[in-house]
């Protein structure tokens, strides 16, 4: 991945606030409602919240200014930094500058445990501090860095959910990239773009594994479209419904309901059906409504229908409220 700096726009001396403010117009401008049709700028808005995610970390951010890990939390030394004490070299036997036991160049094993030195390499450590490794850590003074070893990189995922499942919140099946399958609840309030977050479905590291992004896809459905927490349906009724009335069975994304079509509906008149829409974000198991609009549908060249028309008036003025 690019310099997160580099990929939010900002400078390494942003401040919290300003990273978010990036972060928002960019994933407002990249958001994949905004760009269906561009397959790049979905990969740009994965690329956008990832670098979110590691500067909005303090120590994730901290690290990755210090050069301790890459733009993917990956670390980029074996030990996250050099090794200290001065002098260019290993500190041994006081008045020593260069070498062990005091030598001005070389390596004088006399006075050096390898022991003690393969143990403080390797974080074991035997309690003594000797040859400026101090209880088994490298530092100034022998002092052990507290520097947490990096998780693994996140991995992204892109989940389609149907139009129906995405209403009715029904659980996704998803396979991870270690082949495992898990069943995903949907969260409540889901848009398209949503994202969730997996802990530890991500890549190992020597701190564990990242986590997993999951970035929710709704698919269009044939009839049924979205208005906010709403859900809106065109349904065509025939001329006889309209003018007397009926029952008449309606789709839902919850499955067929009976509708009344009050009789003397026009077209245009639209049913509300409570509780047929999709989850909203701030009520227990609130859901948003289905509007029906009815729509009266003709037929074309039917002769009944056209001697009933001849012989009936309306001596209404139906357009008077447009001035004509």
């Amino acid at each position: 991945m690019a310099d997160p700096y580099a990929t939010l726009g900002v400078a390494r001396t942003a401040s919290e606030a300003d990273i978010k403010k990036a972060y928002r117009t960019l994933a407002k401008e990249l958001h994949p409602d905004k760009n269906k049709d561009n397959p790049k700028a979905s990969e740009k808005f994965s690329d956008v919240t990832n670098a979110y995610d590691l500067l909005s970390d303090k120590d994730k951010r901290a690290r990755f200014d210090r050069g301790e890990i890459d733009a993917d939390g990956n670390p980029t030394s074996p030990f996250g930094g050099g090794f200290g004490g001065g002098g260019g070299g290993f500190r041994g036997q006081p008045g020593g500058a260069g070498g062990f036991g005091g030598q001005p160049g070389g390596f004088s094993t006399d006075d050096v445990d390898l022991g003690d030195l393969f143990e403080g390499l390797f974080g074991g450590g035997s309690g003594r501090s000797r040859g400026g490794f101090g209880g088994g850590g490298f530092g100034q003074g022998g002092a052990r860095r507290n520097v947490p070893p990096p998780k693994g990189a996140n991995v992204a995922y892109r989940l389609p959910v149907s139009f129906i499942d995405a209403a009715t919140l029904a659980k996704q099946r998803i396979t991870l990239a270690d082949g495992k399958t898990i069943d995903l609840k949907l969260p409540v309030g889901m848009e398209h773009g949503t994202q969730m977050r997996l802990s530890g479905k991500g890549q190992p590291g020597p701190g564990g594994p990242g986590d997993g992004i999951v970035t929710l896809e709704i698919k269009p459905h044939p009839f049924f479209r979205r208005d906010g927490d709403d859900i809106r349906l065109d349904v065509p009724i025939t001329l006889g419904e309209a003018v007397r009335g009926d029952k008449i069975k309606v789709p839902t994304v919850d499955g067929a309901v009976m509708v009344t079509v009050p009789a003397g509906t026009s077209s245009g008149k639209t049913l509300r059906l409570k509780g047929k829409g999709f989850s909203t974000k701030g009520g227990k198991g609130a859901r948003g409504d289905q509007l029906v609009t009815l729509i009266v549908d003709l037929p074309a060249g039917d002769p009944e229908l056209d001697t009933f028309a001849a012989q009936w008036k309306d001596k209404r003025n139906v357009r008077s409220e447009l001035g004509v």
